[in-house]
């Protein structure tokens, strides 16, 4: 790989980290969060493209070197040197006297592979396959925000079930409230309502869990999205993986919805 292919490769990885970035393409990958950085390494890998490219012209372009000067003839040998012994043949034609080249190793071909990833390959995000094969991330928030008013009450997965595992549900009695989630089922059919919540990046993202009762569709399919309006309920279990606290929402009423925009939940850890 010479110069003009690292430049190359170089355009094109930075060229994909923006089109990633100023789509929703990202989202796949990394949190919301992140998007400026994102943007800012596309652009810092373009521009060491052009610098490098523009580099590599301007050096083919300087003239080679030149002989002595006219009147500097090079000297002769030197008295008490002994003329053609050690001597050293002078530049070949079509040589660069002083360079030496080195041949760049074929191993850095590989870098092309993770550009051929990003632009041929969308991953999808996580889903039920991930999230019964990984302990709840529930953690215990330090405090709890007044509920919002109105009936039923819009709640996040991981706000309903910090509530409901670590606040006892006292936020929650007497109040109707809509989850939205996708659908898991555990090896004895159970339901989950799960949204994987991230702290970086897609690579750390661990799910949070909603045990499902009431009245629920007679064909539950995993992976799909749905919005669950029910009730609080006092019923825990525990996760298989770790053991971590796994509320129960009693639901009223089940609707499919389209996956969401962002399908990762960020607000665990905040």
């Amino acid at each position: 790989m010479n110069r003009q292919a690292q430049a190359a490769v170089l355009f094109l990885l930075g060229a994909a980290l923006l089109h990633a970035g100023l789509t929703d393409l990202y989202l796949r990958y990394v949190k919301a969060g992140l998007r400026p950085l994102l943007l800012a390494s596309g652009g810092v890998l373009i521009a060491a493209a052009l610098a490098t490219a523009w580099y590599e012209r301007r050096r083919h372009r300087q003239p080679g070197r030149r002989g002595p000067r006219a009147g500097h003839p090079h000297p002769g040998p030197q008295p008490g040197s002994h003329s053609g012994e050690h001597a050293h043949p002078g530049p070949q034609p079509g040589s660069h006297s002083g360079e030496h080249a080195h041949p760049e190793p074929r191993v850095a071909w590989l870098l092309v592979l993770p550009l051929l990833a990003l632009i041929l390959i969308a991953p999808p995000a996580l889903g039920s396959y991930s999230a019964l094969r990984t302990g709840t991330a529930l953690q215990k928030p330090y405090a709890y925000g007044p509920l919002p008013a109105g009936d039923p009450v819009p709640l996040s997965v991981v706000d309903y079930a910090s509530r409901a595992a670590y606040g006892h549900g006292r936020s929650l009695h007497g109040r109707s409230v809509r989850v939205t989630g996708f659908l898991a089922l555990d090896r004895a059919g159970r339901p989950y309502l799960v949204r994987m919540a991230l702290n970086c990046c897609a690579a750390d993202a661990q799910p949070v869990k909603i045990a499902l009762t009431g009245a629920l569709p007679p064909v539950l399919r995993p992976d799909a999205w749905l919005e669950v309006t029910g009730s609080y309920t006092p019923r825990t279990a525990r996760d298989p993986v770790n053991d971590g606290p796994v509320p129960y929402l009693r639901a009223t009423a089940v609707r499919p919805v389209p996956p969401p925009h962002d399908p990762y939940d960020e607000t665990w850890n905040t």
